[in-house]
């Protein structure tokens, strides 16, 4: 696969007005977007969705974030390069790594991420400023979630990897003793710290909700980065005039890895909306399976 460097600039959308009618294009490194694209589906019903889920290559939570970097924007860049009208990184770990870059890259199309619109919404729930956050090992090692909280001096914040989570998540387990055992090994030392508010930073969690509001308490407000960057979805989308107002939606997915299986895989994420998904190779047809 090419490196990051060698990599050009996407088919540019130029100063060209989107087209209302165009899909909003939604990326993660897998399956965890899923949860964003749905919350997309049910608060603007008449919008089109291109996923590209890079399961191939997936979790990206282990991963460098060089690594990470060079995978999500070839990703996007096919996004872009299919005529998208706006771009979601519905990867915590992606957005840690890129968010940036791909707001230069693909000016002027709008670019909306998961991690500040979770932290706005926390820092209003909160009721003392002890916020805890739950994430990869990758999302955790970029602070970038210290960072979106800086603007507010008085939060007090606590970040927990929660690597097994996701696996537990794709397997279809959301209970039984083994998943309760690893939520109290993670969410224990957040408790112990007196957070009363948690954000599910990977977008795989909204799926834990019950066993994780079961060990944290009813006290304790749970905030989905998944559901909070739908609703930036929505925002940008009526500021850019760039809303579909009507008409039957479509939606396509894309994966780097088995189409069968991302389709039995990501019904569970999404529901009878998930009736197929299609094969991109990206750059695996130079690069092979990471």
């Amino acid at each position: 696969m090419q490196s990051v460097s060698s990599l050009g600039s996407p088919s540019s959308p130029g100063s060209a007005r989107p087209d209302r009618d165009a899909p909003i294009g939604i990326f993660d490194s897998g399956f965890g977007g899923l949860t964003v694209a749905r919350s997309v589906i049910d608060q603007l019903a008449h919008e089109s969705i291109l996923y590209v889920g890079d399961t191939a290559r997936a979790p990206y939570g282990p991963k460098p974030i060089a690594e990470v970097r060079e995978y999500a924007l070839e990703c996007l860049d096919h996004l872009v390069d299919q005529g998208v009208k706006a771009l979601v990184i519905a990867c915590n770990s992606a957005s840690a790594a890129m968010l940036r870059d791909a707001r230069e890259r693909y000016k002027p199309l709008p670019v909306v991420e998961v991690i500040l619109p979770a932290t706005r919404r926390a820092v209003a729930a909160s009721r003392t400023g002890r916020i805890g956050v739950i994430c990869t090992h990758a999302t955790a090692e970029s602070m970038a979630y210290d960072d979106a909280f800086a603007a507010a001096p008085h939060v007090s914040l606590h970040t927990q990897a929660c690597p097994q989570f996701v696996p537990f998540v794709e397997a279809g387990i959301t209970g039984g003793d083994e998943l309760l055992a690893a939520a109290h090994e993670y969410l224990d030392p957040l408790t112990s710290a007196g957070v009363d508010t948690l954000i599910l930073g990977c977008t795989h969690y909204p799926l834990l909700t019950g066993v994780i509001s079961y060990v944290m308490g009813d006290n304790v407000t749970l905030v989905s980065s998944a559901e909070e960057s739908a609703k930036d979805v929505y925002r940008v989308l009526a500021e850019h005039d760039l809303m579909r107002e009507t008409g039957e939606p479509t939606y396509t997915f894309l994966t780097t890895g088995n189409p069968a299986e991302f389709k039995a895989i990501g019904a569970r994420f999404l529901g009878p909306e998930l009736a197929a998904a299609q094969q991109f190779a990206g750059g695996l047809t130079t690069g092979g399976r990471e």
